[in-house]
């Protein structure tokens, strides 16, 4: 993989340090190269000029001293001495805790008083045994520890909480971890860059799924995260992310009624507007479908109850009926206020809010229909499940490709979508011409 992989990047950062060395260099893999084989100190971060091509390898990063502003200067981090927790027992735990669990100081690991230690920086090169700070250089099934400044205590553990944001709740839809590689090893690419894959995953239109430098993210409600490779050959894959042995924070959002598209609703409505019963979620009869509870945790699919995991318009569910697949259900909405209401009724009822037909090809329909001909749920638009495409919300900006709505943004013979069915790519959507019956 690429050295730069193990380093955490920040433009425009110049750091105060007295420990430094520097080198001649032609680009920041060289630069890492000299910080790997630093031998004066224990690098821990390098500093890159773009003009000057000058290299300083650092001992000391962004957690140990101040920061000023360089416009010229991009500062490389070892991920490895960011950490403040722990993964596992931390026997990889470089942080700079420095006292045990009691509170009790620790002893340097080069020094001798007041206890003589087994584990010094000589004998165990590669275990980071550096000042006093905790480390786990025998592999402690209890974790990092020190030998300790009070002589009546040989040593002690220290109190490093561990990584959360290494392991996923749910689905990984809020992970915010810093793996950058797939389940099969591939090197994930940037989300801010369209080489070798492009996609229409940018910060910009989604600023709160923390679309950072190459992590692996979960954008659209997917299985668990995942991220686009750096591999021609392979537009993305999983990635491997162990689930948190901690159970998920209650969220204290979950609603009885309709508020927005209903993705927090937990009532207990099991019927389609259309007065079909639903099918349970964890049943495969009378329609075989992929949201089964198990592995979607997080999406309260308990028994045959309306529910909106996939960022549908409202609830929905499949339905008891072989003949239709699924439904919407009718769900009360939280803020139906009186005004609301009388609102409602003063409006007259033939007067659609959006209208439901097309006109000439359908490049200017708005509606919000996201069914297909055929009866096929629509893909949303910025979705890359389960068909990967380039027809994005950001490509064609006027095209008002929102949620899963049917659109015309290619100048086709109507409105279309592409299909949640792995099978079909695409197909022209369910909707009518509007002079195909009068609608004054």
């Amino acid at each position: 993989g690429d050295i730069l992989d193990d380093y955490s990047r920040t433009d425009g950062v110049w750091i105060l340090t007295l420990n430094k060395q520097f080198y001649k260099t032609t680009n920041e893999k060289e630069c890492a190269d000299k910080c790997e084989a630093e031998r004066n100190f224990t690098c821990r971060a390098f500093l890159f000029t773009r003009k000057k091509l000058e290299c300083l390898t650092l001992a000391e990063n962004s957690k140990m001293t101040l920061t000023f502003t360089s416009t010229d200067t991009v500062l490389y981090e070892k991920r490895i001495y960011l950490m403040q927790c722990k993964r596992g027992i931390g026997t990889d735990y470089r942080g700079t805790e420095a006292k045990t669990q009691r509170g009790i100081p620790c002893q340097k690991w080069a020094e001798k008083i007041p206890h003589k230690p087994n584990y010094t920086p000589e004998k165990y090169p590669n275990a980071g045994l550096e000042e006093n700070y905790c480390r786990n250089p025998d592999a402690d099934e209890r974790g990092p520890w020190c030998y300790t400044t009070d002589p009546a205590m040989r040593f002690d553990y220290c109190s490093i909480p561990e990584c959360e944001d290494q392991c996923m709740q749910c689905n990984g839809e809020d992970y915010h971890g810093e793996v950058s590689r797939t389940e099969s090893g591939l090197v994930c690419q940037r989300w801010d860059v369209q080489e070798p894959h492009m996609h229409g995953f940018i910060l910009k239109h989604y600023p709160e799924k923390d679309l950072k430098m190459n992590y692996c993210r979960n954008p659209d409600g997917e299985l668990r995260p995942w991220c686009f490779t750096t591999n021609p050959n392979k537009r993305w894959e999983y990635c491997n992310i162990p689930r948190c042995t901690t159970p998920p924070p209650v969220s204290g959002l979950d609603s009885q009624c309709l508020s927005g598209k209903g993705e927090n609703y937990r009532g207990r409505i099991a019927i389609t507007e259309s007065g079909n019963a639903c099918q349970h979620w964890s049943t495969q009869f009378p329609h075989r479908h992929g949201w089964i509870p198990d592995r979607y945790p997080c999406k309260g699919l308990e028994e045959n109850y309306c529910r909106n995991p996939d960022g549908e318009k409202k609830p929905w569910c499949y339905t008891t009926n072989s003949s239709i697949r699924w439904e919407y259900c009718t769900i009360p909405p939280c803020d139906r206020t009186e005004q609301g209401i009388a609102g409602m009724n003063n409006m007259p009822a033939q007067v659609p809010l959006t209208e439901e037909c097309y006109r000439g090809k359908g490049q200017s329909y708005r509606g919000t229909t996201s069914v297909t001909a055929s009866g096929k749920k629509c893909q949303a638009w910025s979705s890359m499940v389960p068909h990967r495409h380039i027809t994005t919300p950001d490509r064609f900006p006027d095209a008002d490709l929102r949620d899963n709505y049917c659109r015309n943004p290619d100048g086709d013979s109507s409105p279309w979508c592409f299909t949640t069915d792995p099978n079909t790519l695409w197909e022209y959507c369910n909707l009518k011409r509007c002079d195909d019956h009068t609608q004054e």
